[in-house]
């Protein structure tokens, strides 16, 4: 024990080194605001996790050494897959993993179903996430609808900002027949020829 804890202590501040020093050079070499930075966040858990299962597992007659290996698996956990994903989290936010639209009921969240009679209509509210206005300052442009007649979606703005909330309707027409649909919400910033989107889907229930 007393040759194992120590061992495994380095392995796991070799490890814990080696993630903030690809962090390090990951964020000051990779200009681009998305590219790569992904690669960077989980390379190090992907390569502490199995390389120091691998170097223990070739080291199993030699504790220290084990130890050593063992201390690296650790590292891949924490701070390596901690870190990894807060970085991941903070590139969404920058849009880099692509964006979303978030569909609300009034006095909810987000909502992922909505139940309807034939005849009925829905006051609803969306709005664009994934993205943040210093970073995309541009309007996005929206669109919704869906692929049946039955079912009728109606925007009440045509252009908003990244984080700001829009108006919908959703009416399912008298006669609709019972059963469930899928109504669409996109929203399209164009920019220097790039393109950026962010949808959101929404499940009619008609019954």
């Amino acid at each position: 024990m007393q040759e194992f804890l120590p061992a495994l202590l380095l392995g796991w501040a070799l490890g814990t080194a080696l993630v903030f020093l690809v962090r390090w050079l990951g964020q000051h070499l990779i200009t681009e605001p998305c590219s790569g930075k992904t690669l960077v966040a989980l390379s190090m858990p992907l390569l502490l996790g199995p390389g120091g299962l691998a170097f223990t597992a070739l080291s199993w007659r030699r504790p220290r050494r084990a130890a050593l290996g063992l201390g690296l698996v650790v590292a891949s956990f924490l701070p390596g897959l901690y870190v990894g994903a807060r970085d991941i989290g903070l590139l969404r936010t920058q849009g880099c993993a692509g964006g979303y639209v978030v569909i609300a009921a009034p006095g909810t969240k987000s909502i992922g179903t909505l139940t309807l009679r034939p005849g009925e209509t829905r006051q609803l509210t969306g709005r664009i996430g994934g993205y943040q206005r210093q970073n995309y300052p541009e309007v996005f442009t929206l669109r919704a609808g869906s692929l049946d007649p039955s079912i009728k979606v109606t925007l009440g703005k045509t252009q908003v900002h990244a984080g700001e909330s829009f108006p919908m309707t959703v009416t399912a027409v008298p006669g609709a027949p019972l059963n469930t649909y899928k109504v669409g919400v996109q929203g399209v910033q164009t920019v220097a020829s790039k393109t950026y989107e962010a949808t959101g889907t929404l499940e009619v229930d008609v019954h």
